[in-house]
């Protein structure tokens, strides 16, 4: 049995999206409705997203390679909705 998720977008992402390329925030929302449909777990097979937890002051949060550049940084929520909130859209620094 699936669990079904429901993904949330911070307001901080929602900003960060405002100046991303239109490539990714397509392939975010791609992301998102997989999440949704397929499941959390199912998507993170999906080679093309390179889904990884996150270590340091970032533990607890996980990554979504969206480009080679930019990165959307989610959590999961404690509650019993199975709410994932993308907290971030961020270019990142190599």
């Amino acid at each position: 049995m699936a669990i079904n998720y429901r993904v949330a977008i911070s307001r901080r992402a929602l900003k960060n999206i405002e100046t991303a390329p239109q490539h990714v925030v397509l392939k975010l929302m791609a992301w998102k409705d997989g999440v949704e449909r397929f499941g959390l777990f199912e998507m993170r097979k999906w080679p093309g997203f390179h889904d990884e937890p996150l270590l340091g002051t970032r533990q607890g949060q996980r990554s979504v390679r969206l480009s080679r550049s930019y990165r959307a940084i989610y959590k999961i929520t404690k509650s019993e909705s199975h709410l994932i909130l993308i907290e971030e859209v961020t270019k990142h620094v190599y």
